[in-house]
Parts: C-alpha cells; structure tokens; sequence
C-alpha cells in the first residue's frame, strides 16, 4: 500500500506540474514573453552569488513533456517493479533525474548546467547498475566513462567563458559568433552534446544502457538523458551556423542514423533495437540543427519522445509477460494474447515511420521536405533518405517478428493483457502519440509556410518509406531464409550487428587505455618519483633530524662541550706542527 502511495502520489504532483508548464509556455509562445529571474544566493563584500533561471516557451514546454512522460513512468513502474523490495529507493533516484534534467533546461549559466548535466551522468549510472550484475556494472562504467569526456569539455568550456566576465553564455552568444572563442567553445559544447547524445564515435553507451530497468529506458530514451545534448546545442545554435563545426556536426549526425539503422536490421534484442532506433533519430535531430533549423530539431525532439516511450513501455509490457525474455526470435502471434499492448506497439512504430497524421509524420516528413529544399550534398542527401528507408525497415521487422510470425515461446504461458496499471499508464502516451503531432504543429508553427517541391521529390519520402517497409517484411519472411544468403557473408553481418566495432573500440579506448595510463602515471609518479622526491624524502629528512636532535637531549652536553674542545684542541696541534 505504501508502494502504491509513493507512486501514485509522484504521478499526480508531476502530472499536475506538467499540464501547469504547458499552458504557461503556451502564454509564453503566444504572447512572445522570455522571463529572466536571478536569485540572489549570497553577497560577500561586493561579490555576489547569483542563481539563474530562463524561463521561454521552450523550456516550458520541454518540461512539460519531461513531466507528462516521467509521471506515466513512474505509475508504470508500481506494477513493473511489483517484485522489487526497495522500489522506492527507485522511484526516488526517477524523482532525482526528473529534478536533474529540470536543472538542465532552465539554465542559462554553465554552472547550473553542469550541476544538472553531472546529475544525469550520476543518477543514470546508478540507475543502469540497478539490477547489479556483471552485465549492468560494465554498462554502467562504460556508460559513466563515456559521459565523462564530455563533461570535460562542458568544464574547459566554463573555464574559458571567465574571458567574458560571466558564465550566463545566453547573452554572449552573438559576439562569440564573431570571436575566435565562437570556435573554440562552440567546439566544446559539441563534444560535450555528442557524447551525451550519443553521437559517432561515443555511440556504444546507449544500447549498452539497456541494461536498466525498462521504466527507466522509456525515461531516459525518450526525453531526458539523450536529447539534454540535443537541447544544449539548440540553445547554443548560433555557433554552429555557416562553419566548419555545423558541417561536421552534419556528417556524424548523418553517420550515426545510417549506422544505427543498419544495425537495428541485425540486431535480435527488443530493448536494443528500439535503443538503437532512438539513435538513428538522435543522428536525425543533430542533422538538421547542424543545417541551421533549431526550431525544427526541437519539434521532433517533443514528437519522437512521445511514441519512443510508448515504444519503450510496449516492450516493457511484453517482455514482463514472456517472463524476461528479450529475443524477438522467441515472440510471435503476440496479437492473439495481447491485442491492446500490440497495437500500442504497432501505432508507436507507424508514428516511427511517418505514418501520415501520427506523431512522428509532422516533424519526419518536415524535415525531409527541408532537406530536399535545401542546398546540400550528395552523400548527407543519400544518408538522410536510406536511413529513412532503413527506420521503416527495422520497424516492419520488428511487427513481424513480434505479432505475426508463429509463437516460439514454451507453450505453457501466461500471455495477457490484465496489467491494469501498465494499460493505462500506455494509453495516455497512446493518445499523445496519435494526436501530439498536429497539436505541436499548430502550436510551433502559427504561420503556415507552403513548401513546393516537384511531384517527383514529393513523393521521394513516400516511395523511400514503401520500398523500405517491402524490404523488412522480405528479410523477416521465415520462408525466405531457406534462401537466405546472409550467412555466406558472416563477416559484413557481424560487422553490422556489433555497430561497426564501435562498443569493442569503445571499451578499448574509453575505457581500458585510459585506466590503464592512469594507472601507470599513478604508480611512476604519484607513488614514485614524486613520492621520493616529495613526501617519503621530506619524511626521511625530518625523521633524521628529529633522531639527531633526540640523541643530543638523550645525552649530558658537558660531554659534547669537552668532546668538541678536544677535537679542537687537536686540529689546532696538528696545524701548528
């Protein structure tokens, strides 16, 4: 009971708490008002310690949708997590990311960003290590040490923002624009959202990630932990218009959706092919705000966390029911046991595709509309439309695999649909999936720009679309197997199922050289030379004096006094003779 009172009470505070910070950002967006509060902390002398807090329509409305999606989490999760005995220690360190990622939005200062920024990487490792294995301990340090090396970078990039005078960066963004720091912080900031969002080549952590509870990969996936480095850059955009830094920025973003969505084609695990499907769409919204559209970015930063935590949330449901089981090859004919939790999954994966008039299909086929207007070259052009193709692919597969194909499971189960609790918590995403795309539409976009393109770049995304959906449904057809070549290229599919080598290279380089030059330098000169030479010789030096100076006190000095007569007494003979 105590349980359920934690729980529902945390749902009702931050679903109230969110429907107040959306109707707030619509006044906000309608009245085109941006709030600027300082609180004073501290005043010593003349120095002053100032908090301060940022408060537009994007970061209220980001909130909002933080809010809305951890509230249903966290009433999902009292039925999910029925079995854990210290499911509050749970629900708290879910309170504690929520407040993190709070932190993070409203800041305007890189202080503050950091304290929230830092607070993401701590509450995360610990909610990845939840379970406490083997497998959960190494994705957690591969997922800290990872994070790691962009909150250097945030942390230099603080540093080097004491040449302005202040660290609220939000009002010195237009003249480092035109300063030779434009470069140099701009660069940071990047790496630091990259290895938050999980760009190429710190890719590796997120489906490692997948290791934590499945409320928490629908939190974590969808609004917070990964789209915080997408939000830092959208706040930071002016740094990364007409150079060098947004075209390499396009590059890796455009890499990383291709490298993903080839990878969720071969991959067999539930949780990480919809792990690596918010990667392709993290590389999605990099792309374009790397091309100079934040507003666009951010709209399908809102959508896609709406139908990827009813994604994440579907899986949850159903790997419950198969009693832990993630391998896709076990399920099917999900649709006759579970009819409600698969068509929550199947409208999730539609609005992932661009189903025209679902969630994903306003900012999906925006962007591409935008791509295809906009001057840019022949490889990004390639990248942005296969990857599309690829997404409808994997997602084909997965329905087939989950809901058609024929039920490999023990036939002795207990597939159902009688989570009460997890139903609901999946229906409120549901109609925020279906209808949350046109209403952010009307919303973002008041004015109403007519895009005109020829009908044969029209219907590109479409044709792109179908022809990627008769693929995954060709590659899923158990019957086609028999014919299957894949096997003969084991190499190219191994390749591509271990996400180009990037979690061995990861481990390698993140994680293993770096501990182990570490370890070196401590050993040569923190317990070596420095050692000798500092501590331990100070220490020798001291105790010699300190033996000397007690020997003498030990002692009569009359003795002393003649010994040093006499042995005076004898140098003076010697030299006179």
């Amino acid at each position: 009971m105590m349980n359920f009172s934690i729980c529902f009470v945390n749902f009702i505070i931050l679903m109230f708490l969110s429907l107040t910070f959306f109707f707030m950002s619509l006044f906000l967006l309608l009245n085109n008002l941006t709030y600027f509060i300082e609180w004073d902390l501290l005043m010593i002398q003349s120095s002053s310690i100032v908090m301060t807090f940022l408060f537009d329509w994007m970061s209220l409305m980001f909130m909002s949708f933080v809010l809305f999606i951890s509230s249903l989490v966290i009433f999902y999760s009292k039925e999910y997590m029925v079995d854990d005995f210290n499911i509050n220690r749970f629900i708290y360190l879910v309170v504690m990311f929520v407040f993190s990622m709070m932190m993070l939005i409203i800041s305007p200062n890189l202080i503050s960003i950091l304290l929230g920024w830092d607070g993401l990487g701590l509450v995360s490792y610990c909610l990845v290590i939840y379970f406490q294995n083997i497998k959960s301990y190494n994705a957690g340090m591969l997922t800290a040490l990872s994070n790691r090396i962009g909150d250097v970078a945030l942390l230099i990039a603080i540093a080097w923002m004491l040449n302005f005078g202040s660290w609220n960066y939000i009002f010195y963004l237009e003249f480092m624009k035109n300063d030779f720091s434009m470069g140099l912080v701009g660069m940071l900031v990047m790496i630091a959202a990259m290895t938050k969002s999980a760009q190429i080549p710190f890719s590796s952590w997120l489906p490692a990630a997948m290791a934590a509870p499945t409320p928490v990969s629908a939190l974590v996936h969808s609004s917070t932990l990964v789209t915080a480095g997408v939000y830092l850059l959208i706040r930071f955009n002016i740094l990364l218009i007409d150079n060098k830094l947004g075209s390499f920025l396009l590059l890796m973003g455009g890499l990383t959706m291709f490298m993903a969505g080839i990878s969720a084609n071969f991959e067999f695990d539930l949780k990480k092919i919809i792990a690596l499907s918010t990667l392709s769409q993290l590389g999605l919204m990099m792309s374009i705000l790397a091309m100079g559209f934040p507003k666009l970015a951010f709209f399908h930063l809102l959508t896609h966390a709406l139908f990827k935590a009813l994604l994440f949330m579907c899986a949850g449901s159903i790997i419950h029911n198969m009693k832990n089981s993630q391998d896709i090859r076990d399920m099917g004919g999900l649709v006759i046991f579970m009819p409600f939790t698969t068509s929550c999954l199947n409208v999730a994966n539609l609005a992932l595709c661009g189903m025209p008039f679902l969630a994903g299909f306003y900012s999906k086929d925006l962007i591409l509309e935008i791509v295809l207007l906009s001057n840019l070259n022949l490889f990004s052009f390639f990248l942005y439309f296969f990857s599309t193709g690829l997404t409808v692919c994997y997602s084909l597969r997965l329905s087939f695999y989950s809901l058609i194909g024929p039920m490999n499971q023990s036939s002795l189960n207990c597939l159902n649909d009688e989570s009460k609790t997890m139903s609901k918590s999946m229906l409120g995403l549901l109609l925020m999936a279906v209808m949350g795309g046109s209403l952010l539409n009307w919303m973002m976009f008041s004015s109403v720009d007519l895009i005109c393109l020829p009908m044969s770049l029209k219907f590109l995304t479409l044709f792109v679309c179908i022809f990627g959906g008769l693929f995954g449904y060709t590659l899923s057809n158990v019957g086609f197997y028999f014919f299957n070549k894949s096997l003969n290229y084991y190499l190219f599919s191994f390749f591509n199922m271990s996400m180009w080598f990037m979690p061995v290279l990861s481990t390698t380089w993140v994680v293993k050289y770096p501990l182990m030059l570490g370890f070196n330098s401590m050993k040569s000169f923190d317990y070596g030379w420095s050692e000798y030479f500092g501590g331990q010789n100070f220490y020798s030096l001291l105790k010699s004096f300190s033996f000397m100076n007690q020997f003498l006190q030990n002692n009569n000095l009359k003795t002393y006094l003649m010994m040093f007569v006499f042995w005076v007494f004898i140098l003076v003979s010697l030299m006179l003779n």
